[in-house]
């Protein structure tokens, strides 16, 4: 593809991206495909020569688009927000036409020195303290009569700063490698004969039930113990149940190294208490404390929202995802740390072929896992540019807003419950009078498998609940409404069946009483007749005589009997005369057992008199 190719096919592409996402409102939310569909339609082998780059875009929309679950859909309300912006969307077109690869200050300074600004920007703007920025007060005034002189100055730098990561596993995983880094190098000044994969094997990192599965993957991957805490009733970590378990954790021979808290929890926006945390975290000289703010995060642009991450002095660490909730893509996560050597000196692999001749220059591959690294700074810096504080602040009360919105509607249908406290964008609902969970699942399944909605469970306090996400960028009150009302008319629906289906279940069970005491009743009533006409003709029980009559008919019941039974009260000899000459009282001495078989074993009782005739 040539210049004039890219420029003509380029446009397309935009127009094509327009399309998508003014139209999307009329595709299906989630597709309707099942695991390998796609080796069905697409070769398994690369082409051999080259294909137009239209019919590569009629596969497109043919082919991709059938697989693809819409996150930006206006009925997309399952997990937090993908962000995404024009803005955005160009400065990664940007970023991949410049594909320069940022590892160090000299592979491309703009690169690095647009991230450290950026960063600081951002930092400000959600109130960070000053200590976890890269310019300090000072410094800026510094720069600004730089620029004013047109001069060289000399900018000192604080210890503090941000880097662009991945994801927020990655900002918890680094972090906890550099907490890691800086107990070893702590406990073997105390204790220098003893090997480090001892002293590793001592330490304990800490989180509560509602962190992100990533804590404990990181955990996993650092070869440490994680000891994961109960929350309080408001899903809360606690100081005084970390203090406690570090207590006892020291007092086994175990050292607290990490301690990883979240403001705004996956599973229902649950805030951990920082100032208790914090100050708990102070009494132990090797706990590095971890604020992970991923979601909630973008929400302290807006000053109300600040008092929700209170203690953050304390934090040695703090992270938020901007391609959550600022409207910028895939990947943009910001990490920010007070001590940036600290971080640093964990991760420093320093070749040869790497080194540069700019002393005291930011090289961020040091701050993270990757070597390469993309110019992720340009979408922030366009983003942060494009919409300025005040329109991001828009958006997030927006969101806020037709969240609360939400909760309203839910808590005036006494059928339905929230079972969150609603702060920022996320509400957890439920029906009520579900002990089994069976119609909460049955009605987040069925709403799922209509393609009207998408959303997703979690637990709260230990129950099931459906987690309802404000997402998209322009999501409006319509669309709001437009969802409770799919979820309203599928809850009726699902109640309805399952009420239909457990009266049917309670008609068979009564039908099967009925039929089995019908069955004890009419065994009963033929025990007492055959007895009655026992009384009156041998022949129904005695074998013998039954055999010995012409044309008489044996009866079923004893056609198992053979002439071999020898009862001591039956007959002695076989003439017949002498036969009918024994006493008639022995005819029934066996006859009785059967009448009564089961009568008095049977717990439950019968019924159906019987009267014993002799």
């Amino acid at each position: 593809m040539d210049t004039e190719q890219f420029r003509k096919h380029g446009k397309e592409m935009v127009d094509y991206i327009c399309e998508y996402l003014e139209t999307i409102k009329q595709r299906r939310v989630t597709p309707t495909v099942n695991p390998g569909w796609l080796k069905n339609q697409i070769p398994l082998e690369a082409p051999v020569h080259p294909e137009a780059f239209d019919a590569i875009m009629k596969d497109v929309e043919n082919i991709i688009m059938p697989g693809v679950t819409h996150w930006q859909h206006p009925r997309f309300h399952a997990y937090f927000p993908s962000g995404n912006s024009f803005p955005s969307i160009l400065a990664d077109m940007l970023s991949d036409a410049i594909a320069c690869i940022g590892f160090s200050w000299a592979a491309s300074p703009s690169c690095t020195e647009l991230e450290t600004i950026v960063l600081d920007w951002l930092g400000k703007a959600i109130g960070l303290p000053e200590e976890f920025l890269t310019f300090s007060e000072e410094a800026s005034k510094t720069i600004s009569s730089a620029r004013q002189g047109d001069s060289e100055t000399e900018i000192h730098n604080g210890k503090g700063g941000g880097v662009l990561q991945g994801s927020a596993s990655e900002c918890i995983f680094v972090c906890m490698l550099a907490a890691r880094a800086q107990a070893i190098k702590r406990l073997r000044k105390l204790h220098p004969f003893i090997e480090e994969g001892v002293l590793l094997s001592k330490l304990m990192a800490y989180c509560s039930k509602e962190s992100h599965s990533c804590v404990e993957k990181g955990a996993m991957m650092a070869f440490v113990k994680l000891r994961i805490l109960e929350p309080d009733e408001n899903n809360s970590l606690r100081g005084a149940t970390l203090r406690q378990v570090m207590e006892q954790d020291e007092a086994m021979g175990l050292i607290p190294f990490f301690v990883s808290t979240t403001l705004g929890t996956t599973s229902c926006c649950s805030f951990d208490n920082i100032p208790e945390i914090g100050l708990v975290c102070q009494q132990f000289e090797t706990v590095w404390l971890h604020v992970d703010a991923a979601y909630a995060g973008s929400a302290f642009i807006c000053p109300e929202f600040r008092s929700l991450m209170n203690g953050i002095q304390y934090a040695d660490s703090f992270n938020l995802n901007t391609n959550k909730w600022l409207l910028t893509n895939f990947d943009c996560s910001c990490l920010w740390v007070k001590d940036r050597f600290k971080l640093t000196c964990a991760l420093v692999v320093d070749p040869l072929y790497l080194q540069h001749g700019y002393a005291g220059a930011v090289d961020y591959r040091h701050w993270g896992i990757p070597l390469s690294r993309r110019f992720r700074s340009l979408k922030l810096w366009f983003v942060l540019r494009t919409y300025g504080i005040s329109g991001l602040q828009k958006y997030i009360r927006h969101h806020c807003q037709l969240a609360k919105r939400f909760e309203r509607l839910v808590k005036s249908d006494n059928k339905f419950e929230v079972l969150n406290d609603v702060k920022m964008g996320l509400v957890c609902f439920r029906l009520k009078d579900d002990p089994t969970n069976k119609l909460n699942k049955k009605l987040l399944e069925t709403i799922n498998e209509s393609g009207k909605l998408h959303m997703v469970p979690s637990l709260v306090h230990d129950k099931y609940v459906i987690r309802f996400c404000v997402v998209a960028e322009h999501a409006t009150e319509d669309d709001i409404d437009y969802a409770w009302k799919i979820i309203k008319e599928t809850a009726v629906t699902v109640v309805y069946n399952e009420q239909e289906l457990t009266e049917k279940r309670e008609e068979q069970v009564d039908e099967v009483f009925e039929l089995s005491e019908r069955k004890k009743k009419d065994d009963l009533a033929y025990r007492r007749s055959f007895f009655v006409r026992m009384v009156s003709d041998p022949k129904i029980y005695n074998p013998i005589i039954a055999r010995s009559s012409p044309g008489s008919r044996r009866h079923t019941h004893l056609s198992s009997m053979d002439d071999d039974i020898h009862d001591p009260l039956s007959i002695a000899t076989s003439d017949t005369e002498d036969t009918m000459t024994q006493p008639a009282s022995s005819w029934i001495s066996w006859p009785l057992a059967f009448l009564f078989q089961g009568v008095f074993d049977d717990k439950e009782g019968n019924d159906v008199p019987v009267r014993l005739v002799i």
